[in-house]
């Protein structure tokens, strides 16, 4: 069976494609299809965004379709950005920018803790989807770390590991991250249609 990704964020793209090939899954990108299509985030929840990105590109392709939803919570800010995570801050800010926003936001606060969440949402032609997700904790630093990655990675610092996720490979990372967890669930779930 083949499978469509539904994002066109590099990084996930790598991600992705990392974890779930080595599973023998068939995969190809939005952009190996010439498909420019962007879907509207219109979701309070990771699982609705994820789900409406899913069933539009499963729609349009005719092949089942693989979206993410993830964000990142910070206990301290209620939750927040959660699935405004991309746009924190405001929607022309770079990665490092972003970072330094959300720093802003815990100046002064003692509690810095945080969780990474991924939900996969993978929907099928005959109408049926499954949902798969993940969480990774940590604490946010003040002093981004690491070159790896992409987004909050390098004021992410791992609960397991004492190290940002910047500063992880790519191995290491798809080890313990809240999308390598929600991947392999999603994996475990599909053993029985690939």
């Amino acid at each position: 069976m083949k499978f469509v990704l539904a994002t066109a964020n590099p990084g996930k793209i790598k991600e992705m494609q990392d974890i779930l090939s080595t599973f023998g899954f068939d995969l190809v990108t939005r952009s190996d299809l010439g498909i420019e299509m962007e879907v509207e985030e219109t979701g309070c929840t990771f699982l609705e965004n994820a789900l409406l990105k899913a069933q539009a590109l499963c729609e349009a392709t005719g092949l089942a379709a693989i979206a993410d939803d993830s964000g990142l919570e910070v206990f301290a800010l209620d939750g927040r950005p959660g699935v405004y995570s991309s746009s924190f801050g405001g929607n022309t800010l770079t990665d490092s920018q972003r970072c330094a926003y959300l720093i802003s936001q815990l100046q002064g606060m003692e509690q810095k803790n945080a969780k990474f969440v991924c939900t996969i949402v993978c929907c099928f032609p005959d109408g049926t989807y499954t949902v798969a997700q993940g969480e990774c904790f940590g604490e946010i630093i003040e002093s981004p770390r690491g070159e790896n990655g992409f987004g909050y990675d390098p004021v992410f610092l791992v609960d397991e590991v004492d190290k940002t996720m910047a500063e992880l490979s790519a191995d290491e990372k798809n080890a313990i991250s809240h999308r390598g967890k929600a991947l392999r669930k999603f994996v475990l779930q599909m053993q029985d249609r690939i």
